[in-house]
């Protein structure tokens, strides 16, 4: 790997870190997802630092930002925008949504209608909206961040298996332990440190990192085994429906970014284990409705134990 790319991930990931105490996990897999032209769904309570996460990933990166609160009575124009009739013009005008940005944060995406919810399918999958018959496209790079909140349910919407399969990830955030808490009292006592951060690359980087992700090597064994374990999926009695191909396909995406943001130029099989859960579990139709969320986690640890896993060096380019 070139010094640059490594010195410029690097740079990021402290970046962020002077913001966000902890999650050093969930940082690299933002970035993965970002890198691998993903979206990522947070599932976690209120309060637990989703928002401050987005607009310190938006600020490093010298990104605009934009935010949705996500209602009941939320319309698909308010997210995507709408056509006016300017009078003073005498034409009809194009007001663009907030979609129109490079870090979108979907907060409580599930509080709104499933029509409101679909109007970010087109703009996910597309990357591009359209509006009264005109397509407009999106910003590079465009990323969505989608929180909702697993603990209620009443006044909800459960995302339908199309749109969860658009999102690369499913992440939790989690509460911080004891240490990470008093360090957000003293970091957090005065000003934000949000304030004071400062965007260390820029677009054109971000692009250029998603290409060197896409040169990383993975032994065909890897893919092999990548393979074996999605369709592990298809195969399960407990599993109604698998991962789908575009599962193999986000997941292969994934694993050649991780390995970016790790610091290496080829793929080893624990990047496969690391984002096996996050990639795949939300993908899974499982028997039992209730828990699902929890049983499709298990279900996919189950099998990181069971799919034999090769012994390669990994590095050997055949």
């Amino acid at each position: 790997m070139e010094e640059k790319t490594s010195s410029l991930i690097q740079t990021i990931k402290q970046n962020i870190s002077q913001v966000i105490i902890g999650h050093s996990h969930t940082v690299d897999l933002l970035l993965t997802a970002l890198l691998s032209q993903g979206h990522v769904l947070l599932e976690d309570v209120p309060g637990t630092g989703k928002t401050m996460l987005a607009k310190s990933l938006a600020k490093s990166l010298d990104l605009t930002f934009s935010r949705i609160q996500f209602t009941p009575d939320l319309l698909p124009s308010d997210v995507t925008g709408l056509n006016y009739f300017n009078q003073k013009e005498g034409a009809f005008v194009l007001r663009k949504g907030p979609v129109f940005t490079h870090v979108l944060l979907a907060d409580e995406i599930n509080r709104a209608t499933p029509r409101t919810q679909s109007s970010l399918l087109e703009a996910m999958e597309e990357r591009q909206v359209t509006i009264d018959g005109d397509t407009c496209p999106l910003k590079h790079p465009f990323f969505v961040i989608a929180t909702q909140n697993p603990v209620e349910t009443a006044g909800t919407y459960p995302l339908p298996e199309a749109q969860l399969d658009r999102f690369l990830m499913q992440l939790s955030m989690g509460y911080p332990d004891k240490e990470e808490e008093l360090a957000i009292l003293d970091r957090f006592q005065t000003d934000s440190p949000l304030e004071q951060a400062q965007a260390v690359c820029t677009a054109k980087d971000i692009a250029a990192l998603s290409q060197a992700a896409a040169q990383v090597f993975v032994h065909p064994l890897l893919k092999n085994y990548l393979v074996d374990l999605v369709q592990a999926t298809r195969n399960h009695p407990q599993i109604q429906n698998g991962a789908s191909p575009r599962g193999s396909l986000s997941l292969y995406r994934a694993v050649r970014s991780y390995a970016l943001i790790q610091r290496r130029d080829y793929a080893v099989p624990e990047d496969i284990k690391t984002l096996a859960t996050p990639v795949l579990a939300h993908r899974l139709t499982t028997a039992r409705a209730f828990g699902a969320r929890f049983l499709g986690r298990e279900l996919i640890n189950q099998l990181l134990n069971t799919v034999p896993l090769p012994t390669e060096d990994w590095r050997r380019r055949l």
